[in-house]
């Protein structure tokens, strides 16, 4: 019986194909999912170069489902107007396509054509702890976590 989810949710058959999954990594799952949005068809080394700037501050990642009360950031991509600096789901996601770069390399995959053909973010588990208030009381919390997969093509 296996306790947690551990195969990928879609199934790629074929030799051209490199994949990378995370699992409860502790972010937010709103930034994961616009994330995964934005760099959805974009080449690998592409995305690590833009994620790069976002963590610097100095591009943003449009938010275009959860993008209520998000203010407006200069120099968005197609002519989006909400976005923000997700930066500590940014730290993930180039982990994540490192990870994916280096499996593609053990397979004899061409690194620098590899083109994001799958993303998937997913709520993982909430996990539920306290802050500790004055006067001996707590407040409950919920630690929310994402499951992330990213499958990756060769193309020529």
């Amino acid at each position: 019986m296996d306790m947690a989810r551990v195969d990928y949710s879609k199934k790629f058959e074929g030799d051209n194909f490199a994949r990378g999954k995370v699992n409860e990594v502790s972010i937010s799952p709103k930034h994961s999912i616009e994330i995964a949005g934005y760099i959805r068809h974009k080449r690998i080394n592409e995305a690590i170069a833009y994620l790069t700037d976002v963590i610097a501050l100095k591009k943003a990642i449009p938010f275009k489902r959860f993008n209520r009360n998000v203010a407006h950031k200069r120099g968005l991509p197609d002519t989006w107007d909400a976005g923000r600096y997700p930066v500590k789901a940014s730290k993930v996601y180039i982990k994540l396509l490192e990870s994916v770069k280096k499996n593609a390399e053990y397979l004899g995959l061409d690194m620098e054509n590899l083109e994001i053909i799958h993303v998937s973010a997913n709520r993982g588990r909430a996990q539920k702890s306290f802050f500790p208030r004055a006067m001996g009381r707590a407040t409950p919390k919920v630690r929310e976590t994402v499951n992330i997969e990213i499958v990756a093509r060769e193309v020529a």
